[in-house]
């Protein structure tokens, strides 16, 4: 009897209809990498009013808005002050770096009833420059999200959780350190295409291995980055996108699972809730993975790409080390991955999600410069948030895919 909980909802009964329904009109961001004198509602308001612009929009046409924030539990009213809209619709759900993604469901059926006509989700976040340290934001976290089977402990969270995650994939799998090491090694390889990226300079298995370890078995090299940055997308009906300047990317397919906070209560340290929620995304949008020309997933840690590409079903469960393997994820490999070199190499600035989402619209617009696919009229893109707690998987489309 399998240990992970089972769903019931029939996603492709409730949600296709809802499968294109709603397009992503505008997509910017901004100050990513080191943005000094900045802090996260200058970042988030720069990204903000860019993918407005991008969308062919001005602000007065938002009314609705999706926006979380690490450090502050009611982010969305300083935003609305900030940007100076009144929407008619907000979202201020708050569950790790998925929220970006777990957040266009509800818009979609926000704007589908016609409660608002253009919604703005946006993230920013100075976690490189902020002069708020990771020892104050790690005891304040202990009070304002408790974790009562960990803290006793002081793991150095969360690398000490997916260092967990990894080595038990390692045991079970028998997965290597050298498989792991080559997410990194293809991340660094899409970032050297990417004049965005953070980090840029060659990579190599071995530079990975011997570099320093922080929780075994992971090194620096196989956790992401800090940066600064923001990001900001713009969802509008299909119809009126259509009529805008670039092309609509369409919301094909999402879903959203939460099975646990803490490692220590996962089902099972080696299958994640991606599966159920990439299952059902997938199912709304009528496609499998076998369909997606990419795929741009929540690279927090090394292990997260190869438990992702497992339960989204781009290969079974304990093969994501041989499907990486020889640069199966690097430019050129069987899967593109990360494309812009993800939270490892591009860019991470506490929550990586929407910037995720942001990839995926320029590689499918086709305004990916160096890194840009042939092929670019699917993507799935799965988001991770907490210590692999929630799971969001979206699935987008160009009009071809109709």
């Amino acid at each position: 009897m399998s240990r992970t909980p089972q769903s019931h909802l029939d996603a492709a009964a409730v949600n296709r209809p809802l499968r294109g329904r709603v397009a992503i009109a505008g997509a910017a961001t901004y100050g990513c990498g080191e943005a000094p004198g900045m802090d996260d509602m200058t970042l988030l308001v720069r990204a903000a009013h860019a993918a407005v612009a991008d969308a062919g929009l001005t602000m007065q046409d938002i009314d609705g808005l999706a926006t979380c924030s690490v450090n502050a539990s009611m982010w969305t009213m300083p935003v609305i002050e900030h940007l100076g809209i009144n929407p008619t619709y907000v979202d201020g759900t708050m569950i790790g770096g998925s929220s970006f993604i777990a957040h266009l469901l509800p818009a979609i059926r926000a704007l589908k009833a016609g409660q608002c006509k253009a919604v703005l989700v946006c993230y920013g976040s100075a976690q490189r420059s902020a002069t708020f340290g990771r020892k104050e934001g790690v005891a304040a976290r202990r009070f304002l999200d408790p974790q009562p089977y960990e803290h006793p402990y002081e793991p150095v969270l969360p690398v000490a959780a997916y260092a967990l995650a990894a080595a038990r994939h390692m045991h079970e799998f028998g997965t290597t350190r050298e498989q792991l090491a080559e997410v990194a090694v293809a991340a660094r390889a899409w970032a050297q295409k990417n004049p965005e990226a953070f980090m840029r300079d060659p990579l190599t298995i071995e530079d990975v291995l011997s570099a320093r370890q922080i929780a075994s078995p992971l090194t620096v090299r196989d956790c992401c980055l800090v940066t600064d940055g923001g990001g900001a997308i713009v969802l509008t009906r299909a119809e009126r996108a259509r009529d805008l300047p670039n092309p609509p990317v369409y919301v094909l397919g999402n879903a959203t699972a939460i099975w646990n906070r803490q490692i220590s209560c996962m089902p099972d340290l080696t299958t994640t809730a991606a599966a159920q929620s990439g299952a059902q995304a997938f199912a709304m949008a009528g496609l499998r993975a076998a369909d997606m020309d990419m795929a741009q997933v929540y690279d927090a840690f090394t292990i997260n790409t190869l438990l992702f590409l497992e339960d989204l079903g781009f290969c079974a469960k304990g093969e994501g080390g041989a499907f990486v393997q020889g640069g199966g994820i690097a430019p050129g490999g069987r899967l593109a991955v990360n494309t812009n070199g993800g939270g490892l190499s591009c860019v991470h600035p506490g929550m990586y999600g929407i910037f995720a989402l942001i990839e995926a619209v320029r590689q499918l617009r086709g305004e990916a410069g160096a890194r840009q696919l042939n092929q670019h009229r699917t993507a799935v893109v799965h988001g991770n948030g907490g210590t692999l707690s929630s799971q969001s998987t979206a699935v987008l489309g160009t009009a071809e895919t109709l």
